[in-house]
């Protein structure tokens, strides 16, 4: 069983451990290590982490299993009625017991509950990315696609899904 809770500054470095763990093996077969490299200075730095908890208002929960962390997800408000699931990451071993499931119904959960009229959550996921089918099961859909430059000649190519809530 599952233990989920909101993330504090506090756990930057147990993210940034998890992060190390889930990235890079998400996107082995998609992106250039050089690529998963800069993107995880980008946006796993203990800096950028604290950037994005304090300043860019993303709320971040941490999973458990027992005392073990298990996997995470992020939110971020971007309008009146639009949410933004940022990032839901789950440790391989971990991912056979349906946390992913349980930490993106955590994010609707939080977004409910800055947010109690109905809204719009929506995600960027790579075009190449297995969890594709994944959010399609979790009833988001294609909305558009864009090729968004995130500096040093790197691209995130991706579909954005959207869910209503």
């Amino acid at each position: 069983m599952f233990n989920i809770r909101k993330a504090t500054i506090e756990d930057i470095e147990i993210i940034r451990a998890l992060a190390k763990q889930t990235f890079p093996v998400t996107y082995q077969k998609i992106l250039t290590p050089e690529q998963i490299d800069y993107m995880m200075e980008w946006m796993y730095s203990a800096e950028s982490l604290k950037n994005q908890m304090e300043k860019e208002h993303h709320i971040y929960y941490l999973a458990y299993e027992e005392c073990e962390p298990a996997g995470y997800v992020s939110i971020q408000q971007e309008g009146p009625d639009l949410f933004h699931l940022q990032k839901i990451y789950v440790l391989p071993y971990f991912q056979k017991y349906k946390l992913g499931r349980q930490l993106f119904e955590q994010a609707i959960k939080g977004i409910k509950e800055l947010h109690p009229e109905p809204c719009r959550m929506e995600l960027n996921v790579n075009r190449h990315n297995p969890a594709l089918g994944f959010y399609e099961h979790m009833g988001m859909k294609k909305v558009r696609e864009g090729d968004f430059p995130i500096g040093n000649g790197y691209y995130m190519n991706d579909y954005i899904m959207g869910l209503d809530i």
